[in-house]
Formats: C-alpha cells, sequence, structure tokens
C-alpha cells in the first residue's frame, strides 16, 4: 500500500483510538483495549489485506506473549500479598522511618528507596499505595506524601515487577536482553539521580535538598550501578530489586553514621521537625499485636525470592533442571493480500518451572509457610491473599491480552511498518530520541504502564530506528526509559495514591503537580538519549 496521509492515519487508528478512550473517555485499559482491538482488526481486513489464517495466527502468538507477562503479574501480586496480609510489608516501613530525625532523610528513605524496593517486588500501583499513607503518619501533607512515592520510585519502573515491562519488550521486538539491557539500564541509572533529587526537594526543601545531596548523590551510584550491573549479566529480573536492595543497605548505614545523625538532629531543631517518628498509619501486621515480631523474619519473603532468583540464574545445573518443561509454538510464514509477509518463526519460548513467574510463585509458597508458622496470619489468611491477588490481577491480564493482540495483528499486517515510515520520513534523525523518549512516556501515561507502553510502541520504534539508521538498543532504551518515568505521572497511579490519603476527587490537582516534577527526569532522559545517539 503506497504511504499517505490517509494510510498513515488508517494504521495509526487503533493506537490513537486506545489514547482517546483512555484520555478523553477515562476507560481503563482492559475496556479500551478490547474496543481498540476491534478496531485494528478491522482496518487491517479491509485496508491491509489480512486474511483468517493471519488473523488466527497473530492471535496465537499474542496468546503466548501474554502468558509470559501475565504469569509473572499474577505472581508477583501473591507474593506481595502474602507479605502484607502478614504485615511484613508495614514493620518493613516503620522499621525504616526509625533510623533518622531528619524529615528530608525520611523521605529518601521511604519515598525513594524503600517505594523503589517494592517496585521492584510488585509494582502494579502497590509502592504508591503502600509508601504514601506511610509518609502522611511521618508528618508529611497528603500532597507531599502522594507526589514523593509517584515519582520516587520512577527509576524501577521498567526492571521493577521482575522486570515485567523490559520481558514485553524482549518478547516483542524478538531482540535478545542481552543487547537491550545496556542502553536502557544506562538511561534509567541517570533517572535514578534526579527521581531522588525531587523527592528530597520536595521533602525538605531547598535546605533539606542541599544537606542531603551527597547522600542522594551517593545513594543514587549505589542503586543505578547496581541495576546496570544486574541488568548486563542476565540479571534484569533482580535490577530494580537489586538495586533499591543496595540503595537501602547503603541508606542504613548512612544514617548509622555518627556526623549524619548530629547532622539530622540539628536540621530536625532548626526546621522544627519531630525529634522522633511520629506513628505511622496502618496496621504493623494481621498476628497478635502483643507478639513480638521480628524484622528479619518480616523480610523472609523478599529474602527467599532474591536467594531463589539469584540461584537459578547463576548455578547452570538448577537453570538446567527448571528448564526442562518449555512451552513453545512455531509459526509459518504469514502474508497479507497487499504483499506485507512476515517470516516464519518460533513464539515466546516459557518455561514452565523456570521462568520469572515460577519463581515467584516459589517464594510466596515458602514465604507463606513461614509467616503461618510465626503466628503471623488471622484465620483466612490465605483467601483473603488469593482474591486479592484475583482482583488487582484480573484487569491487567485482560489490558495485557487485547493490547497485546491489537499490537501482533498491526505489525503481521504492516500497519506498524507504515507508522514507522511515516516517522522517519517527518522527524530527522537527530531529534528522534527525544521523540522516542516521549512517544514511550506518553503511551505509559495515557495505559497507566510501561508494560503496554511497549507493547504498543516498541515494535514502531525499532522499525523507525532501523529506517533512520540509528542504534536500536538506545532507541529501545530511550523507550522504555521514558515509558517507566512516564509511568508514574498516569492518572491510574495518581488515583491510587490519593484514595489512601484521603485525596479522593482531587486528584486533577495532585495529577498537575506530579506532572510538573515528572517531566524533569524525562527530559534529562530525552537529553542523555540525545547525547548517546551521536
Amino acid at each position: 500500500m503506497p504511504l499517505n496521509i490517509f494510510t498513515w492515519l488508517l494504521a495509526f487508528s487503533p493506537v490513537l483510538m486506545v489514547l482517546i478512550l483512555m484520555l478523553r473517555f477515562k476507560w481503563g485499559g482492559s475496556k479500551a483495549g478490547a474496543f481498540s482491538w476491534f478496531v485494528a482488526l478491522g482496518v487491517a481486513i479491509i485496508f491491509f489485506g489480512a486474511g483468517p489464517r493471519l488473523i488466527a495466527y497473530t492471535q496465537a502468538k499474542a496468546v503466548l506473549l501474554s502468558l509470559d507477562v501475565m504469569y509473572i503479574i499474577w505472581t508477583a501480586l501473591l507474593l506481595f500479598h502474602t507479605a502484607s496480609e502478614a504485615g511484613a510489608i508495614q514493620d518493613i516501613g516503620q522499621a525504616l522511618t526509625r533510623l533518622t530525625a531528619s524529615r528530608t532523610l525520611q523521605g529518601l528513605l521511604v519515598g525513594w528507596l524503600f517505594v523503589s524496593f517494592l517496585q521492584g517486588m510488585g509494582g502494579f500501583g502497590v509502592p504508591v499505595a503502600v509508601t504514601a499513607p506511610l509518609l502522611v503518619g511521618l508528618g508529611f501533607n497528603p500532597i507531599q506524601a502522594v507526589l514523593i512515592a509517584c515519582i520516587g520510585h520512577g527509576w524501577a519502573v521498567n526492571f521493577g515487577s521482575l522486570a515485567t515491562s523490559f520481558q514485553t519488550m524482549i518478547a516483542v521486538t524478538g531482540l535478545p536482553g542481552e543487547l537491550l539491557a545496556h542502553d536502557s539500564a544506562l538511561l534509567l541509572g541517570i533517572s535514578c539521580f534526579f527521581c531522588g533529587g525531587i523527592v528530597a526537594l520536595i521533602a525538605g526543601g531547598w535546605r533539606g535538598f542541599v544537606r542531603t545531596l551527597p547522600a542522594v548523590l551517593v545513594l543514587g551510584g549505589l542503586m543505578g550501578s547496581a541495576q546496570y550491573w544486574l541488568a548486563t549479566h542476565r540479571l534484569w529480573t533482580l535490577g530494580a530489586t537489586g538495586g533499591a536492595m543496595v540503595g537501602l543497605a547503603g541508606g542504613i548505614l548512612l544514617t548509622r553514621l555518627p556526623f549524619v545523625q548530629q547532622a539530622a538532629a540539628r536540621a530536625a531543631a532548626e526546621q522544627g521537625e519531630p525529634g522522633g517518628v511520629r506513628p505511622v498509619i496502618g496496621s504493623p501486621g494481621n498476628g497478635s499485636p502483643s507478639q513480638p515480631r521480628s524484622l528479619l523474619l518480616s523480610m523472609s519473603a523478599y529474602g527467599i525470592l532474591v536467594v531463589l532468583a539469584f540461584s537459578t540464574n547463576l548455578i547452570p545445573p538448577v537453570r538446567a533442571f527448571l528448564d526442562q518443561v518449555i512451552i513453545n509454538m512455531q509459526f509459518p510464514e504469514l502474508s497479507t493480500s497487499l504483499g506485507w509477509v512476515t517470516p516464519a518463526e518460533g513464539g515466546r519460548s516459557i518455561s514452565l518451572f523456570g521462568h520469572p513467574g515460577a519463581i515467584l510463585f516459589y517464594s510466596s509458597a515458602l514465604s507463606f509457610l513461614i509467616y503461618r508458622r510465626a503466628g503471623y496470619y488471622q484465620p483466612g489468611a490465605l483467601r483473603r491473599i488469593l482474591d486479592k491477588t484475583a482482583h488487582g490481577a484480573i484487569s491487567s491480564s485482560l489490558a495485557i491480552l487485547s493490547m497485546v493482540g491489537m499490537a501482533v495483528i498491526m505489525s503481521h499486517a504492516g500497519m506498524t511498518n507504515i507508522l514507522a515510515l511515516g516517522l522517519s520520513q517527518s522527524v530527522g534523525r537527530a531529534a528522534y530520541p527525544v521523540v522516542a523518549t516521549l512517544i514511550g512516556a506518553l503511551g505509559a501515561f495515557i495505559t497507566g504502564s510501561n508494560n503496554n507502553s511497549n507493547v504498543l510502541f516498541a515494535i514502531l520504534q525499532m522499525e523507525t530506528a532501523g529506517m533512520l539508521g540509528l542504534h536500536v538498543p538506545l532507541i529501545l532504551g530511550a523507550q522504555t526509559a521514558g515509558a517507566s518515568l512516564g509511568s508514574v505521572m498516569a492518572p491510574a497511579k495518581v488515583i491510587v495514591g490519593c484514595s489512601t490519603v484521603g485525596l479522593g476527587g482531587k486528584e486533577g490537582a495532585v495529577m498537575l503537580r506530579v506532572m510538573k516534577w515528572g517531566v524533569i527526569p524525562l527530559a534529562l532522559v530525552a537529553l542523555a538519549a540525545t547525547i548517546l545517539v551521536r
């Protein structure tokens, strides 16, 4: 089909429909994705020559791709609710707030380090929902709390949730993770400094920011470097988790230094900050209130996950044993009546017992047994855990199925290629890294998900980069880094945060402030991508 503005708009129409339905009409991702899937189906058949055979195979491929991602989503939520139901999340958060009297350092510990750790483990809006009330309990006003919780974890989204978004980019593009990890981790490592700096500025004003700037630089360097090392050594599922754990360890050690404690006490006295920690909103757990609780025991779920994840990735016999059962399908060459051809290929391979989702399930099961033996659960805990997991995962799963289905139809019908060709002809080579970053952010802002943005735009970015002669991994790194930072400004996350701190109905005002701060790291990542591409 010849390229003209009408053809380009037809190819863009499914994506445009997603944007309109979610931004203008406030539809959820599952509903908007399903409607847009029908649009993609109709446009592909009527205008781009897609036949029944092509449609059937694309949807089989989409289901396989979706299962790869949903395996992680369901089990990541299962692990989080297993720990949360036992009160472990609250225990960890409260322990962090007792380390220092400085409100700025408290903001960094909870709203940058701890929220990033939660993002590494679970994501899907949970980090904001957990940390915003903790921050209010420390004396931050509700708007500050939501701002800090949203901005603080932006750098950790792509490699968070056991690298769900990064795994999706690998699945959609067909490129190896080893090729993509370098640029994605580098750009997000750069953004880590600015996420921490913004948290310090919101928490303590300019004075607090200046006082804690050395800590921000040290901790940002530790977290960014750890995430980069893990991601580039095939451990991207632990990228954000490992980086945040290194940051938490560094932050705890930092607060134990005598000169830091003295400076924090002086700052608290000068600014009228509380000398001790205020009570934190939320129950300390679901076990008996009089029962002594061990912080080490509360952290056992995440300790088990780290041990299992490192073992399966670094011990070849363990890896080989778990990878004995592989789910895979071979797909034939597919073509449209207009001549667009997709070569024969193997679909996404899923290791049933060695997949990151399986590791999350093992961790959930073991930690449940440990918490139950410790008496941390009230009767009916298992049912509550399963109900919360299902409630949180069903909507996300439907959205992923529909949007992956839409993206695969567009790719196999040649529609994504048409979009890439139009962008490559209208945007200069030098400016495209900025455009790539903004496209990623826009997709995440609208859909509420780094993952969904990668589903919608990764192939488009890859093909456009190839046409412009740009380094494909860098452009895909800009895409997913932009989506990571854009996701924290998404209405869905802001709404979650506002609902937990009593700001229901005031989301619009909070959204504007989140966007005001959120564009700073986004713009700097776009600038870094532009510099690196030359």
